[in-house]
């Protein structure tokens, strides 16, 4: 396959974002993540194959869905309707027949050529504002080979790119898309090996072996610190993240995420739980001022 042909799968295309990097960018988040972060405010990226959102206050139980399914995968009983994820194949079926917009498709297939015309749209605010274009999820390294297409299309354009990664993937595929990348917005969860695959799923190891080799092929990085209350938030937590960037050469600057509950809804519509629903949204102005004091790089609250 082709370059030109080769097609990922898109969550969302953001246009005029202004968190995601310099300047007004367009930030093109594709779906799938192999983290499970428990307090993930976009929990719709996480899963690589289109999901469907269910809005039940809109829902009147017509049974429009049921018969638009040909997998079967959903039911009404007892008045409630139910949605068999193994069953589910993602086409929006369901979504097209439903009359009162209670479903929702999340995740679409785009060529590199549909990917790049949606940024080409605000190539004047990009050259204006020193913005471009932001590949983010989801995970977007787990679809190297169509970020590095895209991205390299951008290039020709004279685009800025930027990429918001984990981290966590395996070498190969991060080189893969290296050479075409401007700037890495790089997520640090936590250095504790044990807390990170605790709260994420996976290990680190991999995420700071990548974040080296980044920093030793000279790529523009910022570090983004997702501040997590009782995950990451204490001294520890933050001196140890004062050590890892120290020795960096690479690294401009620290952008601290303060955690909030804006995806809480979401988990409700895709029928799972939240563990962090309930938890606090700390400033982050403490855990700013600690990190400047100590790595003397500029920080900021937010992206």
């Amino acid at each position: 396959m082709s370059l030109q042909k080769e097609a990922g799968t898109v969550l969302d295309i953001k246009r005029y974002a202004i968190h995601d990097g310099p300047g007004i960018r367009t930030t093109v988040f594709l779906k799938g993540c192999p983290l499970a972060c428990e307090w993930c405010h976009n929990p719709e990226s996480q899963r690589e194959r289109p999901e469907i959102l269910y809005y039940q206050e809109r829902c009147t139980l017509c049974g429009a869905c049921v018969l638009a399914c040909e997998n079967a995968a959903i039911s009404i009983a007892g008045g409630h309707l139910a949605l068999d994820q193994s069953l589910c194949v993602g086409c929006g079926d369901c979504v097209t027949a439903c009359p009162n917009g209670a479903r929702e498709l999340a995740g679409r297939q785009m060529s590199v050529e549909q990917v790049v015309s949606e940024v080409v749209k605000d190539t004047l605010f990009y050259e204006e504002s020193g913005g471009g274009v932001t590949f983010s999820g989801g995970e977007p390294l787990l679809q190297a080979g169509f970020v590095r297409a895209v991205a390299a299309r951008c290039a020709e354009l004279d685009i800025h790119t930027a990429l918001d990664t984990s981290g966590f993937a395996p070498e190969r595929e991060l080189i893969k898309v290296a050479d075409v990348i401007d700037l890495f917005l790089y997520d640090v969860k936590t250095v504790d090996d044990a807390a990170h695959l605790a709260y994420t799923g996976v290990s680190n190891r991999s995420i700071l072996c990548n974040l080296q080799i980044l920093d030793e092929m000279g790529k523009r990085i910022w570090i983004r610190f997702p501040l997590v209350p009782g995950v990451n938030d204490g001294e520890r937590s933050l001196s140890d993240m004062i050590d890892l960037i120290g020795p960096l050469k690479s690294v401009e600057g620290v952008q601290v995420l303060p955690y909030h509950r804006a995806g809480a809804g979401k988990y409700v519509h895709l029928g799972r739980e939240h563990l962090f629903a309930r938890t606090q949204e700390p400033s982050g102005e403490e855990a700013a001022t600690y990190l400047a004091k100590g790595t003397g790089l500029p920080v900021q609250i937010g992206g």
